[in-house]
């Protein structure tokens, strides 16, 4: 008696194990490409010089100012907040430049691949689909990061070597947390850029569209929420209500801007005396006591903005991330 026994099929496709951790991959790679990338280079090199010039200014106003400085706490967060009179101070600069690191590693990210025709061969590699979005938004998030932790201790040293002290527990905590914030703030760009990369055929157009909001959003955002508030709530100098109500609605209308969210987090992070983000009336000025908040106070005045600068983020990442599973790709 004999028993057959079962041979493989040598016409059988040969199955190729699907890594658990594609987005690994794809990360490794556009690291690599974004670091070494020119872009790269300008904008770190746009950033870091115009930060530093502008910290190197302010520290020799606070060390001129030496003797009124010394009797207040937090002297090295000043290097942050201080506005010399040519440049505006360190944080401004950050909400108003950094963007664009956001939107320079975003805006072609999809339809790059798209344009190059390598967007059907990495599909076709074997990883999910929604690994290559993943990893791209990691890849970005990772050098954005990499970029204002640089910055941060490149402003602490020249702090240090021009100031002469170092910074406390207490404000390496709040510089900490305020690098967590501009990342946060940066993350939301690239998130919208990468939407614009998903969305526009071509990279041109999306890098138009994220730099025109970048522009509305960072520069007109007051201009036109005073023109709406005027609108639903004009003011009138003979009723001081309708003035705070008219303020009111403009603070409420701005905080729709990632910009007003980001602006208002810094300041409170970078200046334990900020006890409030609302109007102060001079009668509550008056019966103020003058103090220094904690940083976990501080962290709870904050937190909307916060929870703001990461919802518009995650709303935009996943937008993009829906769509890009959505679209067609065809070789």
């Amino acid at each position: 008696m004999t028993t057959a026994t079962a041979t493989p099929d040598a016409t059988a496709t040969p199955k190729v194990a699907v890594p658990r951790h594609g987005w690994r991959i794809v990360a490794r790679k556009e690291l690599a490409d974004h670091v070494s990338s020119l872009r790269f280079v300008v904008l770190l090199a746009l950033v870091g010089l115009t930060a530093a010039g502008s910290v190197y200014a302010a520290a020799s106003g606070i060390r001129d100012a030496a003797g009124e400085a010394a009797e207040a706490s937090a002297i090295f967060l000043r290097l942050f907040t201080a506005a010399p009179e040519r440049f505006p101070s360190f944080f401004t600069l950050i909400g108003f430049l950094a963007p664009l690191l956001g939107i320079a590693f975003g805006f072609d990210a999809v339809n790059g691949e798209r344009a190059q025709g390598t967007l059907p061969r990495l599909l076709a590699q074997p990883i999910h689909r929604d690994d290559v979005i993943n990893g791209k938004f990691v890849a970005g998030l990772s050098v954005i990061a990499l970029t204002l932790v640089a910055l941060a201790l490149l402003v602490s040293g020249i702090g240090m070597v021009r100031l002469g002290i170092v910074p406390t527990p207490g404000e390496v905590g709040r510089l900490i947390a305020w690098g967590v914030v501009a990342i946060v703030y940066v993350g939301f760009w690239l998130a919208f850029a990468t939407l614009c990369s998903v969305a526009l055929r071509r990279a041109a157009t999306s890098a138009l569209v994220a730099i025109a909001a970048w522009l509305v959003l960072t520069l007109f955002a007051a201009l036109l929420v005073g023109l709406i508030a005027d609108v639903l709530a004009p003011a009138s100098s003979e009723d001081p209500a309708a003035l705070l109500a008219n303020a009111t609605l403009q603070q409420n209308l701005a905080r729709v801007s990632p910009s007003t969210l980001y602006q208002e987090a810094t300041i409170v992070l970078l200046n334990p005396e900020i006890r409030t983000l609302g109007f102060v009336l001079p009668i509550q000025i008056d019966q103020a006591v003058r103090s220094e908040l904690t940083l976990e106070q501080s962290l709870l005045l904050i937190w909307p903005q916060v929870v703001g600068l990461v919802a518009l983020t995650i709303a935009c990442f996943v937008a993009a991330y829906l769509l890009f599973l959505r679209q067609e790709v065809r070789a």
